[in-house]
């Protein structure tokens, strides 16, 4: 009897515990998902809204809308039905994304397939974040012209501040009569981690691409194992950013017109200075002012932009190494080019139109780059000893001199 008197308060405990499990769910979930948007938003680039929400203890529910911190060129609206449980959340949807002004759907108004659907998992005791979304192929036709599109999918994971996209869209073909484009399998792997509020953050994209072909009447392009990596990382100090690309190799009838590399950083960003212009940039946008054209827009930011130039950003190319042993001609160059960061309220960005203008901004660089192994054809094009091997070039207050001499006229 003593053990049947127990069995109930046993039970109401577990209930207890178990709808206190509920609730606690659906709590983090929120919770996560709504420093997750502040975040993103952080970054300054998007304007991240969310419409229709409805919270629950069992299931939530609502609309995530991703949009151009300026403009309407696109927005992605993310529908989501969420159902709680103690250990886990189930989350999917709808992915419907618009472009123009009017709101035209692609999918569906546009394309003739389907908005397509996502979904994913959030575990609420990790609160690691899990799911991806498929796109399903289709094909349209508009008298000569034509898209097949193979199909693709993407994955997601992550938890607050550590995130990873990983994508591959398969093989499709634009074309148009006798002239068309062609694409083999892209894999895009994608990784941002931030500190809160977007402060400082590391993203680091990989795409590749199996292939690329470009066809039209007399000249067939293609080009195999293109690789392109970018690292963009923003600390205390400064914006640094550095792009890797490898072009693998573009043939032409038969012959491999070009091969090589190309790694180029960019540094020395101030770091304080784009925060601020993200800041502002938010600013403008919850203002709703849309009297702000471009030209507008350039005018308000102009001080915050030119201030991120305040510690004379360098640009060091790391390496060019090109090779076309169609033509007969390689390029292996490396070196650097500085900005000049002083007295900046002598510039301006509104007025790059006027060549006074222009010339202020050319007088601020400076640096010096290194041709190696000069092929004879460059040397005699620039005026120089046949025997050249070696190209220095200088920059000296945006003048540019190879080898001590005058750069010559690029056009003849």
């Amino acid at each position: 009897m003593r053990k049947e008197r127990l069995i109930v308060p046993v039970l109401v405990v577990l209930l207890l515990a178990w709808l206190a499990g509920q609730g606690i769910s659906s709590l983090l979930f929120e919770r996560g998902m709504a420093r997750t948007l502040d975040d993103l938003a952080a970054r300054g680039e998007l304007s991240v809204e969310r419409h229709d929400v409805e919270r629950g203890w069992w299931s939530s529910s609502g609309r995530i809308r991703l949009a151009p911190l300026l403009g309407d060129a696109w927005q992605l609206e993310l529908g989501y039905e969420a159902h709680h449980g103690v250990l886990s959340t189930e989350v999917s949807g709808k992915a419907v994304i618009r472009y123009g002004t009017d709101g035209t759907r692609l999918f569906g108004d546009s394309l003739p397939a389907a908005a397509p659907r996502w979904q994913a998992s959030y575990r609420t005791l990790s609160g690691i974040l899990e799911g991806g979304i498929r796109l399903e192929p289709f094909r349209i036709t508009q008298e000569d012209r034509e898209l097949n599109f193979g199909g693709g999918q993407f994955h997601f994971s992550g938890v607050y501040g550590d995130w990873r996209l990983q994508g591959r869209l398969d093989e499709w073909r634009l074309s148009d009569g006798d002239t068309w484009l062609a694409s083999g399998p892209m894999v895009l792997d994608s990784q941002y981690a931030y500190t809160e509020g977007a402060e400082a953050f590391t993203q680091q994209d990989r795409l590749e691409i199996a292939s690329l072909t470009w066809h039209q009447p007399g000249l067939d392009l293609d080009a195999h194992d293109l690789v392109l990596v970018n690292r963009m990382i923003l600390d205390d100090r400064e914006l640094r950013l550095r792009i890797d690309l490898d072009l693998g190799e573009v043939l032409t009838a038969d012959q491999v017109l070009l091969t090589g590399a190309v790694d180029a950083e960019l540094s020395r960003l101030h770091g304080d200075s784009l925060r601020r212009t993200m800041q502002r940039l938010r600013s403008l946008a919850a203002s709703g002012d849309q009297a702000l054209d471009g030209q507008a827009l350039l005018v308000e930011l102009e001080p915050l932009l030119l201030a991120s130039l305040q510690d004379s950003p360098r640009l060091d190319l790391l390496e060019l190494d090109l090779d076309s042993p169609m033509m007969k001609l390689s390029a292996q160059v490396d070196g650097a080019l500085f900005f000049d960061g002083s007295d900046l309220d002598e510039l301006s960005l509104v007025g790059l139109d006027d060549p006074a203008t222009r010339a202020r901004w050319r007088r601020r660089l400076d640096g010096d780059f290194v041709w190696h192994e000069l092929p004879t054809v460059v040397a005699l094009w620039l005026g120089l000893p046949l025997d050249t091997r070696t190209l220095q070039i200088d920059v000296a207050r945006g003048q540019v001199r190879v080898n001590g001499r005058p750069l010559p006229p690029l056009r003849r």
